[in-house]
């Protein structure tokens, strides 16, 4: 039954909102157009929710739905009542299909492009060996050193690449606790909710982090520095907790460990281009505009360094995450047909947001995102709620007090990163559980309460930062 439930419903749903007549729906003025954006929705929500495809192809099918349905170059069978008032305005395809290749999806890339570098000539590696030698053999201070560099590296590389490197250095020292040593729970725990915090840190560190830039745009836009300026003194004080919590939750009692990684440093021509790359790219997103590029124009420095130098190669172009990118697009194409055919604005206006108080409004988005990031991908989520929430931001003039839109959109960002309570919930937390050595119930115990005190952290850091600007 669930298998069938699981294929019918993605397609059963969308089809029944096509076929209803307008007046079925609680929203006067809907378009034709904007019915079929609410099948598109569902569809959307549904696959990503039950997975009967995988979530890229769901993106995929998303696009190619609306170029046939919603743009002005789809069927002619779709357009016959072009024109009507009832009809609506179609989308230019052009704009459909550049979601292919939105500055966002530039942005990802290049960070692939990094991560790809780092490792294949073991900068990664290499800064871990380093940067733990000042933790000592406490598994407590061994096990905040870990959490910490996860962190770091989760802001520039991919938050599953991470955890798969750092859980390869681990596998030999948690083998050395003993059976029942609760210190390895917590050695296998700490890496994945690191590097679900780290991700929150810069625009790159998580897909969600760049969708939300996509709707902080005019008055409201952030430099990749001003992200890192909240973002990681948020990652340092949630990490900190974070490894109060699994210590206090799963204390090791093993009393001493040696952690040992072995290598060098390359001082080959290529690895020292990726070590220059690395730190000139990181240096021209912290200066932000100063320089007269974006972030998103930064991005493309190193992609076309490494393929000139042939540092990263058409072997290695294989191995880039296309799925995360296809997702991502999918994401902003959803957003591109909720936003210009009017849709995210009805919905918003047809609601009396402004009879709520706004921090009910402020809680009520967080929490809804939270628990929906805990059961389907966090970039799912965020591709479904950020339009609505830039909408509603834009129209709710009790929250201008509050910061507006972008203290929505910021709250409802960290939201999706911080849903880590199971196995499913992300590919790092998926990770780790095929360890073996830590069990979904013991997760869930840490991941709830990390994402409780997350939200409340971001609301006060938020609220510190908007009083700041108002001094």
């Amino acid at each position: 039954m669930r298998f069938s439930m699981q294929y019918l419903l993605p397609v059963l749903i969308p089809l029944i909102v096509l076929l209803l007549p307008a007046s079925a729906f609680p929203v006067e003025g809907l378009t034709v157009i904007q019915q079929r954006v609410i099948a598109i929705f569902l569809l959307a929500a549904l696959c990503w929710v039950l997975e009967p495809i995988p979530i890229y192809a769901t993106s995929v099918v998303i696009i190619v739905l609306e170029l046939l349905l919603l743009s002005d170059k789809g069927l002619y069978l779709f357009r016959l009542d072009e024109g009507s008032p009832q009809f609506g305005d179609l989308l230019n395809h052009s704009d459909i299909m550049a979601t292919f290749a939105s500055p966002i999806i530039m942005l990802f890339l290049g960070g692939f492009f990094l991560a790809m570098a780092a490792t294949k000539y073991r900068l990664d590696v290499n800064l871990a060996r380093v940067l733990l030698k000042p933790f000592g053999t406490q598994p407590k201070f061994v096990m905040f050193g870990l959490m910490m560099i996860t962190a770091v590296f989760s802001m520039f590389m991919s938050n599953t690449a991470t955890t798969a490197m750092m859980l390869s250095i681990l596998a030999p020292v948690i083998a050395l606790f003993g059976p029942k040593d609760p210190g390895k729970i917590a050695f296998a725990l700490c890496i994945p909710v690191a590097a679900n915090i780290g991700g929150i840190g810069t625009p790159i560190g998580t897909p969600p982090n760049a969708i939300a830039l996509k709707y902080l745009t005019g008055e409201n836009m952030i430099t990749f520095g001003e992200w890192m300026f909240f973002g990681v003194p948020f990652v340092a004080v949630l990490l900190v907790f974070a490894w109060g919590l699994i210590n206090a939750m799963y204390p090791a009692e093993q009393d001493k460990i040696e952690l040992t990684i072995k290598g060098t440093f390359l001082k080959t021509p290529k690895a020292i281009t990726v070590y220059l790359t690395f730190g000139l790219t990181i240096v021209l997103w912290l200066m932000g505009t100063a320089h007269g590029m974006n972030s998103y124009t930064v991005s493309l420095i190193p992609v076309a360094i490494f393929s000139l130098t042939g540092i990263i190669n058409k072997e290695d172009l294989k191995k880039i995450s296309w799925d995360v990118l296809w997702l991502v697009s999918g994401g902003i194409a959803l957003g591109l047909a909720l936003d210009q055919t009017g849709l995210a604005r009805l919905m918003v206006h047809s609601i009396p947001f402004d009879q709520f108080s706004p921090y009910v409004v402020l809680v009520g988005s967080a929490v809804l995102c939270l628990l929906m990031a805990n059961f389907m991908s966090h970039t799912a989520t965020a591709n479904l709620l950020m339009p609505i929430m830039a909408a509603l931001g834009t129209s709710m003039t009790s929250l201008v007090p509050l910061g507006g839109e972008i203290t929505l959109i910021l709250v409802v960002t960290f939201a999706a990163s911080l849903g880590m309570s199971l196995p499913i919930s992300t590919p790092p937390n998926a990770l780790a559980h095929a360890t073996g050595h830590v069990e979904s119930n013991q997760m869930a115990r840490v991941g709830v309460i990390i994402g409780v005190v997350g939200v409340i952290l971001s609301f006060g850091m938020i609220w510190l930062l908007h009083m700041i600007d108002h001094i």
